[in-house]
């Protein structure tokens, strides 16, 4: 940004002292050259994920702004660890993020609802009617008001959590001493049922699992095993999940985004949203048809009446958040009422 206002300064006084030698031949205006706006965004998915969570409206986001703007995309890790995402986007390292406030370690008390928070969603549909009709976009954004140099602008759906592994889980004990890949809060939780949590990056997992520091992974569905090679190292997929989708957000640091002129706002809050609604399809499209047509993952089953102790489990799981703070009360109080509502509405809301 210095350079970039050094050379508005010089392009400004060039263009004035242009205008005064001309004005005795003819009375033109001084021009004042432009340099294209450029944003360095950072995304929580690797390669071949990213292709579809975010590549598509960033390319079309670059298209559009017709040279006025350029978003330069880098995968996960690429420039600095994930789990630094913020702190860099707040310093200005990078002008854009797009990740789960979990993982990114945004310093919010909500940042626990971001990623696979344990059963307060059933559908992807879920997740943009909980922050559009429900509330839940005004406490995000009074939470990050509260947080000097990032603004979040966007949540949206991705896929549910489930388990896919070496060894098969037919059973809530098979579950113990399993170490496996998976997102903070989700870990905090699934530890109360044995599963021992491992952080690591996002390209070491595919070789973890290969070397055994991993018997699998509870950090997506079925598309992304397939999508990223996941499918190819492990033998089995848990249709149980803890969670109906993950709430994944856009970011961005709070000066590049004043700085940006209201269209380029616009146009990026448009291309957001397309990114949120083709993963809806991807993803709900790709759950099912994996499932049925895959041939890589031998599908298994936890019976109903001994997941219901998870379910349990994660009610006195909101509880204790709920303690955490009083914001976090809150939002633990529209996801009880929205589940309520969701059920008695019945089908096809919820099945019961």
């Amino acid at each position: 940004m210095t350079n970039r206002r050094d050379f508005l300064k010089k392009a400004g006084a060039a263009g004035a002292v242009g205008a005064v030698a001309a004005a005795s031949s003819f009375p033109a205006p001084a021009v004042r050259a432009q340099s294209k706006i450029k944003w360095r965004l950072q995304t929580y998915a690797g390669a071949a994920l990213a292709e579809h969570v975010i590549k598509p409206s960033i390319d079309a986001f670059n298209k559009v702004a017709n040279g006025e703007m350029e978003i330069e995309l880098y995968f996960a890790d690429q420039l600095v660890p994930t789990g630094e995402l913020f702190r860099a986007m707040q310093n200005g390292t990078i002008d854009a993020v797009q990740s789960d406030d979990d993982s990114i370690a945004a310093p919010v008390d909500i940042s626990v609802f971001g990623g696979y928070f344990p059963f307060a969603t059933r559908y992807s549909l879920d997740v943009p009617v909980l922050f559009n009709e429900w509330g839940l976009r005004e406490i995000w954004e009074e939470a990050y008001s509260e947080v000097e140099g990032v603004t979040w602008l966007s949540a949206g759906a991705w896929d549910p959590c489930h388990f896919n592994t070496k060894d098969p889980i037919n059973s809530l004990e098979d579950l113990k001493g399993k170490r496996v890949f998976t997102f903070p809060t989700a870990g905090r939780f699934l530890s109360r049922f044995g599963v021992v949590p491992v952080t690591l990056p996002w390209e070491d997992i595919e070789v973890a699992v290969q070397t055994g520091e991993l018997d699998g992974i509870a950090w997506s569905g079925i598309t992304e095993d397939y999508t990223v090679g996941w499918a190819d190292v492990t033998n089995y997929f848990l249709t149980n999940n803890i969670s109906g989708a993950w709430v994944g957000s856009y970011f961005a640091n709070s000066d590049r985004w004043k700085e940006l002129p209201d269209h380029l706002k616009e146009l990026f809050k448009l291309c957001m949203d397309s990114s949120h609604y083709y993963r809806q399809y991807w993803y709900w499209g790709g759950e099912a048809k994996l499932r049925v047509f895959g041939d890589k993952l031998k599908l298994t089953t936890i019976p109903d009446a001994e997941w219901a102790k998870v379910e349990a489990e994660a009610r006195n799981f909101w509880d204790e958040i709920a303690a955490e703070s009083e914001r976090n009360a809150r939002v633990i109080k529209i996801i009880r009422e929205y589940n309520d509502a969701m059920e008695k509405a019945g089908r096809p809301y919820r099945y019961s």
